[in-house]
């Protein structure tokens, strides 16, 4: 599995993951550590593959989707907003940290 792929599929299971440990312990801020430190692994993965500015739009893409899940959830249910983003995530953090030349 090429370093691209491992990255964004950390990062889709980064929000799955948090989401999950946040909803099953009832403790909110403990899903914002699973978060954090996914988030700062992708960062750094995408920072080294794909160099600064990819990285931070990865970066901002994945604080979207996590922002977005939340009224989505209204509509999908929370499950159904948080794997819905965590997919789209994934395929445009791939899209966005092509290697550099």
């Amino acid at each position: 599995m090429t370093l691209r792929l491992t990255a964004a599929l950390l990062a889709a299971a980064t929000l799955i993951v948090g989401f999950a440990v946040a909803s099953l312990t009832g403790n909110r801020a403990l899903g914002g550590v699973v978060l954090i430190a996914g988030g700062a692994v992708c960062a750094l993965l995408w920072w080294r593959l794909a160099g600064p500015i990819r990285a931070i739009a990865a970066v901002a893409v994945a604080g979207v989707a996590f922002a977005v899940s939340h009224p989505l959830g209204a509509v999908l249910t929370s499950w159904g907003a948080v794997l819905l983003v965590s997919v789209l995530t994934a395929i445009a953090t791939y899209a966005l940290t092509r290697p550099r030349v």
